[in-house]
């Protein structure tokens, strides 16, 4: 912070974070899904089990929705156009809404199936190989869950995070289907196995609802969450002066990116070049704290009363 507010600073420029192709973790997921659809479908054929037939139902479902997010991770890296100004990030939250969708058509499937073959059960066959099958499809499809979660974090991917909450999705479900098919062999029961595949149905709805929900925050630009903005109104506390606001301050995120803009009210008498070097400054501080951040800052006499006319939401 400049010692006179009058005198031009001139501090290190903070680089922005250039935009990540992550389109790499797409094609690892398209990857794991045919593996694991080659799998189960294979358990299903040698086994009989409508659980595992539901369970090769949810990896088709995983199938289409990773190459969905295939295509909103190109798109999202494209940079802004004349038509688009803020850049393509929201298509993430396509890919989220539609993997959640995916999944309601996914347990849709799964529980029909599961009340026919209860009404209609059948004896399983060759239960021992294809358990073995479907753990090895299971592991394969926890492995690419961890790194797509992973990178979401890291990149504060929606696509990739929701991504990864679906493959994680379909794990629990093939435990569960594990389960229940050897429950069905030990028990001798046939109608224990539509049951545990009705289970896994009703279970899997709230993934899918929750991705619909998180895609659908994004889309009506939520605010950043509460410990990025306690984060950012640090940073502002160690510029407040005197003669020194800030007002106004919002913040929101879309896709990977953040936005934030607030209104800068200084003395009037300041100079032109005095209220640049403060807000470069403040925004040197800011971008040290988040490299991908945007800013924008609306300079404003702190004496004007019109200065004050904007509603203040304040930091959640």
């Amino acid at each position: 912070m400049p010692a006179d507010p009058a005198a031009p600073v001139a501090g290190p420029s903070v680089a922005r974070q250039a935009p990540v192709d992550l389109t790499r973790f797409a094609w690892l997921s398209i990857a794991a899904a045919l593996g694991t659809i080659a799998l189960k479908t294979f358990a299903w054929r040698i086994t009989g089990s409508v659980g595992l037939l539901s369970d090769a139902a949810e990896s088709v479902v995983n199938l289409v929705a990773a190459v969905v997010a295939l295509i909103a991770l190109r798109v999202a890296i494209k940079p802004a156009d004349k038509n688009h100004n803020f850049g393509h990030s929201k298509a993430e939250y396509f890919s989220a809404a539609v993997e959640g969708v995916m999944i309601f058509v996914a347990a849709a499937v799964i529980m029909v199936t599961a009340v026919e073959r209860f009404l209609h059960p059948q004896p399983l066959e060759n239960v021992g190989v294809g358990l073995l099958v479907s753990v090895l499809a299971s592991v394969l499809n926890g492995t690419v869950a961890w790194v797509l979660l992973r990178a979401g974090r890291k990149y504060r991917s929606m696509t990739l995070t929701a991504d990864g909450k679906h493959l994680l999705t379909d794990v629990w479900t093939s435990v569960g289907v594990v389960v229940g098919v050897l429950l069905v062999w030990l028990t001798r029961w046939p109608r224990l196995d539509a049951v545990v595949a009705f289970a896994v149905g009703i279970n899997i709805l709230f993934t899918g609802w929750k991705l619909i929900s998180e895609s659908t925050a994004g889309l009506m630009d939520v605010s950043l969450p509460k410990e990025d903005n306690a984060a950012i109104r640090g940073v502002l506390e160690g510029f407040k002066q005197e003669h020194v606001m800030f007002h106004a301050v919002r913040t929101r995120e879309s896709g990977n990116r953040r936005f934030m803009d607030m209104h800068l009210l200084v003395p009037g008498a300041w100079t032109v070049q005095a209220g640049h070097d403060l807000v470069e400054d403040i925004e040197q501080e800011l971008l040290k704290l988040y490299p991908d951040l945007h800013i924008m800052i609306h300079i404003e006499p702190i004496e004007d009363p019109r200065s004050y006319d904007d509603y203040d939401f304040g930091f959640n």
